[in-house]
């Protein structure tokens, strides 16, 4: 062939897209082992030596062909198989953040303060896992799927709150020793309403972090916190997340007993909390993003008073 040979032209085939899949067979009068490795080394599928028989040209031919028809059927149904996959787990997700937001608003319902809160401690809670998600120690604890599914458990922390009394969940004041404790099994509430709707679902439920959050969310890295009286690493990482936004907001918002504290207020709370109420190095993360968690808070802030003292100048 003048200018270019079998192989060349071979693997030129193999190299265009239009052509990479088309079956190609040498017809050949070089019969050396090594003229054969090089023709399948270009990208042949066959190799055949002259003399030939023309019934059996035909019948590689067909039968190569065959395989081709083959394997792009094979092709057409795993991209079929993948995307009704993909419909099915968009499907998955849609119905699990349905379940969440529904579970989320009967908190709301109870309390109507709940409702930018539970926007803005989600956007904290994401926030403050990917600031940590490259810490040695908490890497392999915050991969992007569970960052994600924190942001969608996280509106469920305070669940628990519709199994309090209304005199005491609504109190316009200072709770008394004996109501506090009542508020105090809102944790309690929350765990085991998650997981009477999580039962059905198996161990890896989509709500299992949801659970923990709710259960431990107010546990102090000290050992003084509730309901277990859990100290350090014994924490879940959710719950030590959710107590760093919960606190934040509280402090950062009104309320029937109290005025919003101005942003940089909150932050020397949460400072004077590292080590003691709260995990030292998700304090420091804290302390990296505190102006992202103040925007957060703007981003979703619908109370005069509240923006005035977030928008002080001050800055901590």
């Amino acid at each position: 062939m003048p200018g270019m040979d079998g192989y060349e032209v071979c693997r030129r085939l193999s190299a265009d897209p239009a052509t990479a899949q088309t079956p190609v067979i040498f017809l050949t009068a070089l019969t050396e082992v090594t003229d054969k490795t090089r023709g399948f080394a270009a990208g042949a599928v066959d190799y055949v030596t002259k003399p030939f028989e023309p019934a059996e040209i035909k019948a590689r031919v067909q039968t190569h062909l065959s395989l081709r028809l083959a394997r792009q059927e094979l092709a057409m149904q795993n991209e079929i198989l993948e995307r009704k996959v993909r419909e099915r787990t968009r499907e998955l997700a849609l119905t699990q953040d349905a379940i969440i937001e529904a579970m989320a608003g009967l908190a709301e319902y109870r309390d109507p303060e709940t409702g930018g809160h539970i926007k803005r401690t989600r956007n904290y809670v994401r926030l403050l896992a990917m600031q940590l998600r490259n810490h040695p120690r908490y890497e392999s604890a915050l991969p992007e799927d569970t960052i994600d599914l924190l942001y969608k458990s996280a509106p469920l922390h305070d669940i628990g709150k519709v199994g309090v009394r209304d005199d005491i969940l609504l109190k316009p004041g200072p709770l008394t020793e004996a109501e506090f404790e009542t508020m105090r099994r809102h944790t309690i509430y929350g765990r085991d309403a998650i997981e009477a709707a999580a039962r059905n679902l198996g161990d890896n439920s989509f709500l299992r972090l949801a659970q923990e959050i709710a259960y431990t969310h107010q546990e102090r890295w000290d050992g003084s916190g509730y309901p277990q009286g859990l100290a350090g690493e014994a924490i879940p990482v959710s719950g030590r997340l959710m107590a760093i936004a919960d606190v934040y907001d509280a402090l950062i918002s009104r309320r029937v007993y109290k005025a919003p504290l101005p942003h940089a207020q909150a932050v020397a709370v949460i400072r004077d909390g590292r080590g003691s109420q709260f995990d030292p190095v998700m304090v420091d993360a804290f302390l990296e993003v505190q102006e992202s968690f103040r925007q957060i808070a703007l981003s979703f802030c619908e109370d005069d008073d509240e923006r005035r003292a977030l928008e002080h100048p001050y800055v901590a």
